[in-house]
Parts: C-alpha cells; structure tokens; sequence
C-alpha cells in the first residue's frame, strides 16, 4: 500500500468533494480515511489515500490535483505519507 495525504483547503462552493473524489476514483486511487470541515465559510479536507493502484506516480497526481484545485478554486496539496510524517513532527 501506497498511502497519500491529501488536504483541500479554499472557500466553501458547492462540488468541492465531488470534483476531487471524481478525479480519485479515475485515476484508480482509494479513499481509506476523510474528514472534512466548514469553519465560518472556509472549507478543509484532509484525506489518505491509497495511491498503489493509480497508473499515475506521485507527482503526476500531485501536479494533476493541483491543477484541479486551481480549476474549482482551491488549494490542493498531495504527499506521501512519509514526507508528511516527516514535517510535522515534533
């Protein structure tokens, strides 16, 4: 298993998830956790994902997602668990 971190972040429109998880699921890459907030009109998600099926390596998907977020308005970042891990350790 290849894990992802991914976080979303940008005002709250409607069609935020469904873009970003339409996108997932063609690329063959799995949700395994999601949590996803609203705080006073300001939408963030964070979710891991399963990247070990997509055909796509990790910087293709990370490119690709952020050009979506440009697309809808919001920032996407992806990393793998292991960098994610790293900077933000105490």
């Amino acid at each position: 298993m290849k894990k992802t971190i991914i976080t979303v972040v940008g005002n709250d429109t409607v069609g935020i998830i469904a873009r970003v998880c339409t996108y997932l699921a063609n690329n063959n890459v799995n949700i395994l956790d999601i949590s996803q907030t609203i705080v006073q009109g300001y939408f963030n998600m964070m979710m891991v994902a399963d990247t070990s099926g997509s055909p796509k390596d990790q910087g293709t998907l990370s490119r690709e997602l952020s050009a979506l977020g440009d697309e809808i308005g919001v920032v996407i970042r992806c990393q793998h668990e292991d960098i994610f891990n790293r900077m933000h350790r105490i």
